[in-house]
């Protein structure tokens, strides 16, 4: 199919989620118009997820675009941001116009479930990519960055961490084709959950924050560097996914949960919260009292 018949195929399957709060032109036009409300600052990511290395080019398409969204959408919630918009580039071999209708429905589902709109793109022939660039909406001034944290605060991580690296160790994500064929650990990989309610309460309270795509020891490593201090964690603490194991949750990566550093209590989450450790003076990563090496997913390493 050609591709103003696939855009229109794209357009038809987002359906509501290609409007929104902050949208004042959506797809159909040469470019998006869209709103920011008063008071507030736009926070702006982009990923670039290519196919067999970010997901598996065979699997089901509704599975790739909702994981497309999601580890996009997951850069927002590190810095409390929420209530914004999408933009989706794709590259694609052929035009399948089912396989494309099937990616957008996936896409709206993670898109409807974090609030936010997809108001547009662009589609080019090549090898199989999606390239998402996410925005949202963070009150003037107090959005989280990596450069908060100071010695004596508390280390937190959402969720459990680990299935995503384990289903990848176990192979055969290539094989799921719909939410029905997946376990637990297919699960993590396929439908992470980017936190933005938990970023935006995260707000005026969380030192730092950073979410976790690339393995906890080297995310907390970039906190570390940014604001200069380092990390005393407790191994029994670490949350581990169930069917992962220590180093996958340490440094397997493919978790999108958040690590936040802060000074006092954290506020109700609704999701599960663990302290694993505190940040101290001496640079690097200690966990249980031996250094750590901070290594995890790097594109490019030999």
């Amino acid at each position: 199919m050609k591709e103003f018949l696939l855009i229109d195929r794209i357009v038809a399957a987002l359906g509501e989620a290609a409007a929104g709060a902050c949208v004042r032109i959506g797809p159909g036009d040469d470019a998006a118009v869209t709103a920011t409300p008063p008071g507030m600052e736009l926070v702006s990511s982009i990923d670039a997820l290519v196919a067999d290395v970010h997901f598996p080019a065979a699997a089901g398409p509704s599975l790739i675009g909702y994981r497309a969204i999601m580890v996009s959408a997951s850069d927002l919630a590190a810095m409390g941001a929420a209530g914004g918009f999408i933009l989706v580039a794709l590259n694609l071999p052929e035009g399948d116009a089912d396989w494309v209708a099937e990616l957008a429905r996936g896409m709206a589902e993670a898109a409807d479930q974090l609030g936010l709109s997809v108001v547009g793109g662009n589609i080019a022939a090549g090898p199989l990519a999606v390239t998402v660039s996410v925005h949202g909406f963070v009150p003037a001034g107090q959005a989280l960055t990596r450069a908060g944290a100071r010695v004596g605060d508390d280390v937190f991580v959402t969720g459990h961490l680990g299935g995503a690296a384990a289903a990848v160790a176990r192979g055969d994500l290539a094989g799921c084709q719909s939410p029905g064929d997946l376990d637990v650990l297919s699960d993590r990989y396929f439908r992470p959950r980017a936190r933005l309610a938990e970023g935006v309460r995260l707000l005026g309270v969380a030192s730092s924050a950073i979410d976790l795509s690339d393995g906890l020891l080297q995310d907390l490593s970039h906190i570390g560097e940014r604001s200069g201090v380092g990390f005393d964690l407790e191994a029994p603490a670490v949350p581990v996914a169930n069917g992962a194991t220590l180093a996958q949750a340490l440094s397997g990566g493919d978790d999108y949960e958040l690590c936040f550093t802060m000074a006092t209590a954290p506020p109700p989450l609704d999701v599960a919260l663990h302290r694993i450790g505190r940040v101290v003076a001496k640079p690097g990563i200690r966990l249980d009292g031996k250094a750590a090496d901070p290594s995890g997913y790097q594109h490019f390493a030999l």
